[in-house]
């Protein structure tokens, strides 16, 4: 694993699904690899009360409810639409349930302006045409097709930034369960085996690029992922994350639950004015999500590690913060400092702590960028 930039979850976690694999003893719909109760203990840990041997980690927050109603679609024979808002975790929980139930969760087509029929049905390899013809052994399997002949989950992500045309043609695959292939004579259709499922995710904020139409939506469960506003869940998560950015990059470097505090806070914060403003100049292009807090103090973290005392500072922090945040000039940066004067000056001289250093450094930063 330490030789790939970033191991699916299959393999990040194989250990943890091979033992949850031989203590399993429910009841498994199809050829899943783990039962119902067994995939949501894997993507939501374990607790006392399970009894198992051994902890499994917890590695999606969120509602039990969203994630058991995802299991459960998966059992059936409609497809999984994961909505919400941009890094709330769509993806991430996609390859967890990909993951435990069928063990491949590498079976992705990524939703393009420029995904086409080919990307989710298939395609030819060329030089074999016209040596031999078309046949089964020329024709390239779509990952989606390839999870049909398999009976494993198929994953499409984001749904509504692909045309209406291959929106059309998952109709097909969604409802009859096969593909045709027009272009051979005989072994011309592909059955999709028990077990076969697609999870899709869908941004709620591309809503208008490419609406689905009501037949596509009639084939999916929808489970909307709202964006976690629980401070305590998601100081768990930025911390699971960074705990695992450290690891991978082997990092010795200690995070102060202060500091985390006050990038919670800022988000928070932050969240709240653009929540109260008027218009879309008055709020900052960043959706301001938990993905983004993450990047914020991965981007933090890495700087300090390199270029700084090997210690995360507020200053570096708050710089980090900005320079993640501030995507249009001027506007961008007239937010933050209306937040940092409004905001972060009364508090650094009321609580004291970091938000001074942390006040001096988004100034610093936003003086740097003007």
């Amino acid at each position: 694993m330490s030789d790939l930039l970033r191991a699916p979850a299959e393999i990040k976690y194989a250990e943890e699904l091979d033992w949850l694999e031989s203590v399993d003893d429910g009841p498994k719909p199809f050829a899943w690899r783990l039962s119902p109760k067994m995939v949501r203990l894997f993507v939501l840990g374990s607790e006392r009360a399970d009894g198992l041997d051994r902890e499994i980690s917890q590695k999606w927050f969120g509602d039990r409810s969203f994630v058991e109603r995802s299991i459960v679609t998966l059992a059936s024979d409609r497809g999984l639409l994961l909505i919400g808002d941009p890094g709330t975790g769509k993806s991430w929980l996609a390859e967890l349930l990909a993951a435990a139930i069928c063990r491949n969760s590498t079976l992705v087509v990524q939703g393009t302006a420029g995904t086409t029929e080919d990307h989710i049905k298939y395609s030819w390899n060329v030089s074999m045409v016209i040596a031999k013809g078309q046949s089964r052994e020329s024709m390239i399997p779509s990952p989606i097709m390839t999870a049909m002949e398999r009976g494993a989950i198929g994953r499409f992500e984001e749904l509504t930034r692909s045309t209406s045309d291959v929106q059309d043609a998952l109709i097909s695959i969604l409802s009859e369960k096969y593909i045709s292939v027009p272009e051979l004579d005989s072994d011309n259709i592909v059955f999709a085996k028990p077990g076969f499922s697609v999870i899709a995710t869908a941004n709620s904020r591309d809503r208008g690029v490419n609406d689905l139409s009501s037949a596509l939506k009639r084939r999916f469960n929808f489970v909307r992922i709202p964006v976690v506003t629980n401070k305590k869940a998601e100081a768990e998560i930025v911390r699971f994350r960074t705990e695992e950015l450290l690891r991978r990059h082997q990092i010795e470097l200690d995070v102060p639950p202060t500091l985390l505090d006050v990038l919670l806070r800022s988000f928070a914060d932050l969240r709240a004015s653009a929540a109260s403003a008027g218009s879309d100049d008055e709020k900052l292009e960043s959706a301001l999500s938990t993905a983004e807090q993450i990047g914020v103090l991965e981007d933090a973290i890495l700087h300090s590690n390199f270029f700084g005392e090997r210690a995360l500072t507020a200053h570096t922090l708050a710089s980090s913060l900005v320079g993640s945040l501030a995507r249009r000039a001027p506007e961008d940066l007239a937010i933050l400092n209306k937040y940092l004067h409004g905001v972060v000056e009364p508090r650094s001289k009321e609580e004291g702590g970091s938000w001074p250093e942390f006040l001096e450094g988004g100034r610093d930063a936003i003086a740097t960028l003007s």
